[in-house]
Protein backbone atom coordinates (compact mmCIF):
# COMPACT_ATOMS: atom_id res chain seq x y z
CA UNK A 1 0.00 0.00 0.00
CA UNK A 2 1.13 3.41 -0.75
CA UNK A 3 0.83 6.77 0.61
CA UNK A 4 -1.79 8.27 -1.29
CA UNK A 5 -3.68 5.45 -0.99
CA UNK A 6 -3.38 4.58 3.12
CA UNK A 7 -4.06 8.45 3.50
CA UNK A 8 -7.70 8.08 2.44
CA UNK A 9 -8.52 5.58 5.16
CA UNK A 10 -11.14 7.28 7.58
CA UNK A 11 -8.17 6.69 10.44
CA UNK A 12 -5.60 8.39 8.93
CA UNK A 13 -7.30 11.72 7.83
CA UNK A 14 -9.78 12.18 10.44
CA UNK A 15 -7.21 12.76 13.19
CA UNK A 16 -6.14 15.73 10.38
CA UNK A 17 -9.67 16.95 10.13
CA UNK A 18 -9.90 17.54 13.54
CA UNK A 19 -6.67 19.29 13.92
CA UNK A 20 -7.63 21.46 11.30
CA UNK A 21 -11.31 21.84 13.02
CA UNK A 22 -9.39 22.99 16.11
CA UNK A 23 -7.14 25.47 13.92
CA UNK A 24 -9.95 27.28 12.34
CA UNK A 25 -11.52 27.40 15.94
CA UNK A 26 -8.92 28.61 17.67
CA UNK A 27 -8.17 31.12 14.29
CA UNK A 28 -11.98 32.26 15.01
CA UNK A 29 -11.63 32.91 18.57
CA UNK A 30 -8.70 35.31 17.67
CA UNK A 31 -10.34 36.91 15.30
CA UNK A 32 -13.07 37.63 17.59
CA UNK A 33 -10.60 38.17 20.22
CA UNK A 34 -11.40 35.85 22.60
CA UNK A 35 -8.67 33.87 22.95
CA UNK A 36 -7.89 35.55 26.08
CA UNK A 37 -6.35 33.13 29.30
CA UNK A 38 -9.11 33.13 31.74
CA UNK A 39 -10.03 31.58 35.01
CA UNK A 40 -12.47 29.21 34.08
CA UNK A 41 -12.54 27.32 30.84
CA UNK A 42 -14.77 28.48 28.02
CA UNK A 43 -16.82 26.58 25.40
CA UNK A 44 -13.46 26.85 23.07
CA UNK A 45 -11.66 25.15 25.49
CA UNK A 46 -14.06 22.62 25.99
CA UNK A 47 -14.60 21.75 22.17
CA UNK A 48 -10.59 21.71 21.81
CA UNK A 49 -10.19 19.34 24.91
CA UNK A 50 -12.84 16.91 23.05
CA UNK A 51 -11.54 17.18 19.35
CA UNK A 52 -7.50 16.48 20.66
CA UNK A 53 -8.70 13.71 22.93
CA UNK A 54 -11.00 12.02 20.35
CA UNK A 55 -7.69 11.69 18.06
CA UNK A 56 -6.14 9.56 20.50
CA UNK A 57 -8.25 6.44 19.99
CA UNK A 58 -8.54 7.12 16.32
CA UNK A 59 -4.50 7.58 16.14
CA UNK A 60 -3.97 4.71 17.83
CA UNK A 61 -5.96 2.37 15.79
CA UNK A 62 -4.30 3.77 12.76
CA UNK A 63 -1.03 2.33 13.98
CA UNK A 64 -2.28 -0.94 15.48
CA UNK A 65 -3.81 -1.40 12.14
CA UNK A 66 -1.46 0.12 9.99
CA UNK A 67 1.95 -0.08 10.59
CA UNK A 68 2.40 -3.90 10.82
CA UNK A 69 1.04 -4.25 6.99
CA UNK A 70 2.58 -0.60 5.67
CA UNK A 71 5.07 0.59 8.12
CA UNK A 72 7.01 3.51 5.93
CA UNK A 73 3.47 5.06 4.40
CA UNK A 74 1.84 4.74 7.66
CA UNK A 75 4.59 6.33 9.90
CA UNK A 76 4.54 9.11 7.31
CA UNK A 77 0.70 9.20 8.20
CA UNK A 78 1.14 9.41 11.73
CA UNK A 79 4.30 11.96 11.36
CA UNK A 80 1.55 14.12 9.62
CA UNK A 81 -0.99 13.40 12.75
CA UNK A 82 1.07 13.88 15.00
CA UNK A 83 2.51 17.12 13.60
CA UNK A 84 -0.88 18.19 13.18
CA UNK A 85 -1.64 17.83 16.48
CA UNK A 86 1.31 19.94 17.95
CA UNK A 87 0.64 22.52 15.66
CA UNK A 88 -2.51 23.14 16.89
CA UNK A 89 -1.37 23.14 20.62
CA UNK A 90 1.29 24.96 19.86
CA UNK A 91 -0.82 28.45 20.45
CA UNK A 92 -2.34 27.24 23.61
CA UNK A 93 0.81 26.23 25.23
CA UNK A 94 2.41 29.73 23.60
CA UNK A 95 -0.28 31.87 24.71
CA UNK A 96 -0.64 29.89 28.17
CA UNK A 97 -4.56 29.69 27.38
Amino acid sequence: MDFARLIRKPTAWLPLALSLGVAAMLLTAFLRHELVPTPDEDSYAHLFQIAMGAQLPIIGWFAIQWVPQAPKPAALVLALQIAAALAVCSPVYFLGL
